[in-house]
This record gives C-alpha cells, sequence and structure tokens, in this order.
C-alpha cells in the first residue's frame, strides 16, 4: 500500500513530468514547422534514455531508494513520456494517408526507444 506521502509525492511529480512533456513537445514541434510530430518523437526519446537512466541506477547501482524510484520512474516519466499522444499523432497520419510518415513515426520511435534505454543503463554501468 502506497503511503500517503508517496501518493503526493507522486501527484506533483506527475504534474511536473506533465507540464514539462506539453512545454518541450510544443516548443519543439513548433520549431520543426512540419507534419511529422518531433516533439512527441523527441519527448518520447529523451523519456525512454532518462528511465534507462534511472532504472539502472536504481537496479545496478542501489543510487535511488524504492520510493524515489517509484516517483521518478511511475511519477514524472510515466507522466512526461507520451506513448498515447504517439499513437494518436501516428493513427492522424494514417488518417491523412500519409503513409511514410506514419511508418517512420512508428518504426523510428520503437526503434530509438528501446536503444536509448539500453544506452542510459550503458552509461551507467559504464561509469
Amino acid at each position: 500500500m502506497l503511503s500517503k506521502n508517496l501518493i503526493g509525492l507522486l501527484l506533483v511529480a506527475g504534474a511536473a513530468g506533465t507540464l514539462a512533456r506539453y512545454v518541450l513537445t510544443s516548443w519543439l514541434q513548433q520549431r520543426a514547422g512540419t507534419a511529422f510530430p518531433w516533439g512527441t518523437f523527441a519527448v518520447n526519446a529523451i523519456g525512454c534514455f532518462l528511465f534507462g537512466l534511472g532504472a539502472a541506477l536504481a537496479e545496478e547501482r542501489g543510487v535511488l531508494t524504492p520510493a524515489t524510484r517509484t516517483v521518478l520512474l511511475s511519477g514524472f516519466l510515466g507522466a512526461f513520456t507520451t506513448y498515447s499522444t504517439f499513437a494518436h499523432d501516428t493513427a492522424g497520419l494514417l488518417a491523412r494517408s500519409q503513409w511514410a510518415l506514419a511508418a517512420a513515426n512508428l518504426l523510428g520511435q520503437n526503434a530509438v526507444g528501446i536503444a536509448l534505454v539500453f544506452l542510459g543503463a550503458a552509461i551507467v554501468r559504464a561509469r
């Protein structure tokens, strides 16, 4: 069972992750100026990298307490990464018959996300 303190921290971390996602996605997408959802792509990539770092720090280095791990990975990064937005963006590209962009988004985000989880963990292991 989660303590009231941990629930409060999860709420704050989730709100912070949501705000960070919105601001960064909007800012990047405005600068990209294309139909391809670069803002969502970048936020998912950054989130995957940070998740890899955080999980490895917790699991392999014991640097993060279980509560801190929960707050950072489930709270902040759970709200920061945007899988549902990614799915919506891809569906929108498909609905507009932008097949190549939809395929690039689908394959690119998955490949980059997995690679960055491994990279984040590898950085922790190398030190």
